[in-house]
């Protein structure tokens, strides 16, 4: 038995290093399965990234208009819209959009 284990070892030692890098390769943690999941992770942060980047601005845009200098135009659009405020003898006419 030692005598067959000395002359193939050369052969023996190459398939342990190569079961060996293959197996980290695959499996390792910088392996196949932990990029392709890293990879899921980084598309879903980016994309999370980008909704908060959205409700910033959005939070930026209205803190902007809370000021001393009022828009009364865009006061007035806000209040027909919310609380379906019109003027006498004006007409209000409300849409609903067809969601399929």
């Amino acid at each position: 038995m030692l005598r067959l284990i000395k002359r193939n070892y050369f052969l023996l030692t190459s398939i342990f290093l190569i079961f060996y890098f293959i197996f980290n390769l695959v499996s390792g943690e910088r392996g196949l399965f932990s990029y392709f999941e890293k990879k899921e992770l980084l598309s879903d942060l980016k994309k999370e990234e980008a909704l908060l980047i959205n409700k910033t601005e959005d939070i930026n845009h209205k803190n902007s208009l809370l000021s001393t200098n009022l828009d009364l135009d865009y006061v007035e659009i806000l209040i027909r819209e919310r609380f379906l405020f019109g003027k006498k003898g004006e007409t209000i006419y409300l849409i609903k959009k067809d969601e399929k």
